[in-house]
């Protein structure tokens, strides 16, 4: 897919435009400046084909919250902009976590906290046992660190040598384990990690596109809304 021009505020209106008790605004812009640049300019994706055999996996393993996340979808034309302020009501696709099977451009079902990484090393597995080039992100928060299942497939996944997969930690200041910084962490079991700031798209750009032989990781520090 060819890159297309950021338009941030325009992501910000249509965030806007879902509203309701289980938005949690803050979580989930948070994500916002991350996930545009994903599907701006790196995620190959075919809005008119969201099945598109050799599109590359988005898993967003921070389901709570998906309102920057719907807003992105939306602006790069899987659905039209009315299902937006339909966000949880009775009846609408548009749920407080997202769900693969009525929101098209959403690879799996999430908001459990700790399920999206275990999940995308078997995707990124699966992918490459296929003999495929395409690449798996998946997003988490900080907090959502803490759980114990995401840190099992950290450990696995430089085993692996998946450099098909690439984890994005979207670090908003929300956990309260913090006494090694995250990158550093990751490192140490065999992670090419890196931190940028989650606000600067050239900086998203450059760390998210870069491919290599172990899983990257890419931490966005963000302490801004939106």
């Amino acid at each position: 897919m060819g890159t297309l021009t950021l338009d941030r505020d325009e992501i910000v209106r249509l965030a806007a435009l879902a509203t309701g008790d289980e938005k949690h605004e803050a979580s989930s812009y948070s994500t916002l400046d991350a996930l545009l640049v994903l599907y701006g300019h790196i995620l190959r994706v075919d809005p008119e084909d969201p099945a598109w055999e050799q599109r590359d996996r988005f898993i967003l393993s921070k389901g709570h919250g998906p309102a920057a996340y719907y807003a992105v979808l939306c602006w790069r034309g899987f659905f039209p902009e009315h299902w937006l302020p339909t966000f949880t009501r009775q009846g609408s696709r548009l749920g407080s976590h997202p769900d693969r099977l009525l929101v098209p451009g959403v690879e799996a079902s999430t908001g459990s906290l700790g399920h999206g990484l275990p999940l995308a090393v078997g995707v990124a597995l699966a992918l490459r046992a296929k003999g495929a080039d395409q690449r798996v992100v998946v997003l988490t928060g900080d907090a959502e660190l803490n759980e114990g299942s995401n840190w099992e497939a950290i450990m696995l996944a430089p085993q692996l040598q998946l450099g098909n997969l690439t984890l994005l930690v979207i670090d908003n200041g929300s956990s309260t384990i913090d006494l090694v910084p995250i990158h550093e962490r990751l490192a140490v079991f065999g992670w090419h990690a890196e931190q940028v700031d989650g606000r600067d798209h050239a900086a998203l750009e450059a760390a998210l596109s870069a491919r290599h032989d172990q899983p990257a990781a890419v931490v966005a520090t963000v302490r801004t809304t939106p």
